[in-house]
């Protein structure tokens, strides 16, 4: 399938106007297209993929730039070198803040689920012996 590997070298924007000119074409084509476009996953800003997508891309950007030397608006420095050292070091301990706290959510998300799922598997103990040990009859 050379056509459905050059759309997705395209990227979205391609399948959206091959979409639109299904519908121009004839409906059932466009209606089609759509489909096939959002559940084959090839629209990602939609799904989990999409966001890590961006973020990655993201993330590739400021390796480049920081590769570079330079800031985010190109300027390759302040022209004070204990400036430029503070700014960075002060990014990069904003950047360990960040990862450390979604490290922190992940952890309390994960203790809150396993609270829940031994708070259900007591209940359900409780009123499994509670059932075995009354006699029916």
């Amino acid at each position: 399938m050379p056509f459905v590997a050059k759309l997705d070298d395209l990227g979205s924007g391609a399948w959206i106007a091959l979409t639109i000119l299904g519908f121009v074409f004839w409906w059932p084509v466009g209606l089609a297209l759509l489909a096939f476009t959002f559940w084959s996953g090839r629209m990602m800003c939609w799904n989990n993929r999409g966001m890590s997508r961006w973020q990655g891309k993201m993330e590739r950007m400021r390796d480049r730039m920081e590769s570079r030397g330079g800031d985010w608006f190109g300027a390759p420095s302040s022209g004070n070198r204990a400036f430029d050292e503070y700014r960075t070091e002060t990014l990069r301990r904003l950047e360990d803040e960040q990862r450390e706290f979604k490290d922190f959510l992940q952890r309390l998300r994960m203790a809150k689920d396993k609270a829940e799922f031994d708070q259900f598997m007591n209940e359900r103990r409780g009123h499994s012996s509670a059932d075995v040990a009354q006699p029916q009859g």
